[in-house]
C-alpha cells in the first residue's frame, strides 16, 4: 500500500491559499491589512515609539519627519502612535459590535423562522420593521446620548442598531432549511427544537452569516469612527481614528496631516473587511469555488 508524508493535508492547504491569492489579490491584501491593524491592536504599548497622550507644545503640528513619521496634532502628540493606538479601540468596538449583534440576530431570526405563525409575524413585522425605521446611527446617537460616552456603551449602542440585518438573514436562511428532509428526519427521530436548531439548522445556514459579519466588521469601524468624530466615543484623551478626525477639523488647511493620515487608516480598515468579505463570499459558494477552480 502507497504511503504519503505527513505534510500532504497541510500542503495542500497551502498551495489552495496561494491559489486563492494568485485569484484574488484583493483577498489577499484585504488579510493582510486586517493583520496589521491586529497586530497593532494587541501589540500597541511595544511597538508605539511614544506615549500617544503625551503633550509636546512647542513641536505643535509638525510636518512629517524621522522623529515623527506622520507628524504631530495641534498638543504635539504623536500622531503616528495615537494611529496604532486606535487601532484597539477600532478593533475591539467592530468585533463586539458584530459578536453582540451576531448573537442576538442569530437568537432572535432563528426563532422566528423557526417556529413562524404569530412568533415570526410579531418580530419580523413588528419588532424588525420598528428598528429599520429608523437608521441604526440615529438609535446609537440617540443611546449614547441618553446614557453617556464611553467604550461599553458605544458597543451597546452600535449593537442595538446593527443586529436587525443579521436577524433578516439568518430567519429568511430558517424559513428555507426548515422544511428539508434532514430536519424532518431529526424530528421523526424525537431531537427536540433546540438540538435541531444548533445541530442541524445553524450548521447549514452559517455561510452567509459569516460573510454578512465580515462586512459588518467594515460597517462597525466606520460607525465607531463616525461616532468618536461627533464626539459619542471614548472620551479623550484615549486616542480614537474619529476623534483624531474631529480634532483635525480646523487645521484641515494649514496642517492637512492630521486629516490626511486617520482618514485614510479608516478607508484602508473599511476596505480589508470588504475585500475579506466579497473573497468569503466566492469561496464559501461552491459555483464560484468551480469558477475560479479552488
Amino acid at each position: 500500500m502507497a504511503t504519503y508524508p505527513q505534510w500532504t493535508v497541510g500542503n495542500w492547504q497551502l498551495s489552495s491559499g496561494t491559489r486563492l491569492a494568485r485569484r484574488s489579490p484583493l483577498a489577499a491584501i484585504g488579510v493582510a491589512l486586517v493583520s496589521i491593524f491586529v497586530f497593532c491592536a494587541i501589540f500597541a504599548p511595544w511597538i508605539a515609539p511614544q506615549d500617544p497622550a503625551h503633550i509636546d507644545l512647542p513641536n505643535r503640528l509638525e510636518p512629517p519627519s524621522f522623529h515623527h513619521l506622520c507628524g504631530t496634532d495641534e498638543l504635539g502628540r504623536d500622531i503616528l502612535s495615537r494611529l496604532i493606538w486606535g487601532a484597539r479601540i477600532s478593533m475591539f468596538v467592530g468585533s463586539s459590535v458584530v459578536a453582540g449583534s451576531l448573537l442576538l440576530g442569530l437568537i432572535i431570526g432563528a426563532v422566528a423562522g423557526y417556529y413562524g405563525g404569530r412568533i415570526d409575524r410579531f418580530v419580523n413585522i413588528v419588532v424588525m420593521n420598528a428598528f429599520l425605521s429608523f437608521p441604526g446611527i440615529l438609535i446609537a446617537i440617540a443611546f449614547v446620548a441618553f446614557r453617556g460616552p464611553g467604550i461599553i456603551n458605544l458597543v451597546l449602542a452600535l449593537s442595538l442598531g446593527g443586529w436587525v440585518g443579521y436577524a433578516r438573514l439568518v430567519r429568511a436562511q430558517v424559513l428555507a432549511v426548515r422544511e428539508k428532509e434532514f430536519v424532518e428526519a431529526a424530528r421523526a427521530l424525537g431531537a427536540n427544537d433546540l438540538r435541531i436548531l444548533t445541530t442541524h439548522i445553524l450548521p447549514n445556514i452559517i455561510q452567509p452569516v459569516i460573510v454578512q459579519a465580515a462586512i459588518g466588521m467594515a460597517g462597525a469601524v466606520l460607525a465607531e469612527a463616525t461616532m468618536s468624530f461627533l464626539g459619542l466615543g471614548v472620551p479623550p484623551p484615549t486616542a480614537s481614528w474619529g476623534s483624531m478626525l474631529n480634532d483635525a477639523r480646523s487645521h484641515l488647511f494649514d496642517a492637512p496631516h492630521l486629516v490626511i493620515f486617520p482618514a485614510v487608516t479608516v478607508m484602508l480598515a473599511v476596505l480589508a473587511f470588504n475585500f475579506i468579505g466579497d473573497a468569503l463570499r466566492d469561496f464559501l459558494d461552491p459555483r464560484s469555488r468551480i469558477e475560479v477552480g479552488l
